[in-house]
């Protein structure tokens, strides 16, 4: 079973998106998600310049070896681009294999462990009363997770709040918008949120909050503590993750449970924190880390010292890559739970996905493979359209994290 054609698909239905198609020599198609948000181009580039001409007359069902091949034979390894590259190439090769032995990829990584997958939903709003509003609309709809972010009052935009009738998405404009931020009022305002949500709701059902990189270690640990009260289900990316040290800090502060991984892009990035049991939750996803293949590596080294999956899991993967992330998390021991905000219309005409939300879970279908099919035909009728993630300064202009 050869590799005898392979493409790259660009395509913006509500945003951009990046598809690997492989086809082999019998006419199996199999497809993989590269998409990373605002530099989707350089996945592309990657892709067709770099990764495809290595493809042609390779077997197909040799997932370990390819990956190796991909990883190995570069030279220059890890970062996003080249993991995000590898990544489509993995995911379509296990759609591939799922379809010639007419099998959901769980299955082929050794059934269900579950019957489906607790899901967590993102509650916002223009200020705290939109929040509550938003966080009822949540508990409605059945979750039973909900991540909180609202507006800062004095600040002129708070990164995880939604702007319109769509899903949150951050990326616009074809140059980066500028937000200023402010530390000390955020560290003020946060559990004063967090006291109205949990005074408005009680405690029956989890509550996640996401830092998004944006405090040092002992900021990060006086939050913590000051969010004990609230018992959330998880902190998210409280510091910058290329620091792994700065958990230790934070840990011996806080018992607040910590998550962290949505950039990382290799088990090496993540082997500290996991060894050493200085997060509970990790994030990576499959899209931006390798594919299944890999991400099952990080999450088996997880389950040695007891932290379970999160998977990173927004409107800016694909549903290519959240069907390939919710086979793995199906299969595998230790998953936690899963982020899922859906997609944008009009991502339906493009993406024909074989899962859905019930209940506060994502069940996925018995189609084999991925269960993921494009429509081409509709993704050309939606050119790339460029756009780039925001940019944070402090008041006095310094750069900060976003």
């Amino acid at each position: 079973m050869k590799i005898t054609d392979a493409q790259v698909i660009v395509t913006a239905p509500g945003r951009n998106y990046v598809t690997l198609k492989l086809v082999t020599d019998d006419g199996v198609v199999g497809y993989g998600d590269a998409t990373l948000n605002g530099r989707e181009l350089a996945v592309a580039a990657y892709l067709t310049e770099h990764v495809l001409p290595l493809l042609a007359g390779r077997d197909a069902s040799r997932i370990g070896d390819t990956w190796q091949y991909l990883y190995k034979g570069a030279y220059w390894r890890r970062g996003p681009v080249t993991m995000t590259a590898i990544s489509a190439v993995d995911q379509a090769l296990w759609d591939i294999k799922g379809k010639v032995a007419g099998l959901p990829v769980h299955e082929l990584l050794g059934g269900k462990a579950r019957e489906a997958l607790t899901v967590y939903g993102h509650a916002s709003g223009a200020d705290v009363d939109g929040l509550l509003a938003d966080v009822a609309r949540h508990l409605e709809l059945g979750y039973t997770a909900v991540r909180v972010q609202a507006k800062i009052p004095g600040m002129d935009s708070t990164y995880g709040t939604h702007t319109g009738a769509q899903i949150y998405e951050p990326a616009s404009g074809a140059l980066p918008t500028e937000e200023t931020w402010n530390t000390a009022a955020y560290l003020d305002f946060v559990p004063a949120m967090m006291k109205r949500v949990r005074d408005e709701f009680g405690y029956g059902f989890h509550l996640l909050h996401d830092v998004h990189h944006r405090l040092t270690p002992i900021e990060a640990a006086r939050l913590g503590g000051a969010l004990e009260p609230y018992r959330l289900f998880w902190l998210e990316d409280a510091t910058p993750a290329e620091d792994q040290e700065a958990f230790r800090l934070i840990r011996s502060h806080t018992v607040t449970p910590l998550a962290v991984g949505e950039v990382f892009n290799t088990i090496w990035d993540c082997r500290q924190l996991i060894s050493e049991r200085l997060i509970d939750y990790i994030r990576t996803p499959v899209t931006h880390a390798g594919g299944i293949s890999h991400v099952r590596r990080i999450m088996d080294l997880a389950d040695l010292y007891g932290v379970r999956s999160g998977c990173h899991g927004p409107g800016d993967i694909s549903p290519i890559g959240m069907a390939a992330n919710l086979h793995l998390d199906l299969a595998i021991p230790n998953f936690g739970i899963q982020e899922y905000m859906g997609h944008r219309d009009p991502a339906g005409e493009v993406f024909d996905w074989g899962y859905r939300y019930e209940g506060g879970m994502l069940w996925l279908s018995d189609r084999p493979g991925l269960g993921v099919e494009v429509d081409e035909e509709a993704a050309r009728r939606y050119p790339y359209d460029p756009k780039y993630l925001p940019v944070a300064r402090l008041a006095d202009g310094g750069m900060h994290d976003w």
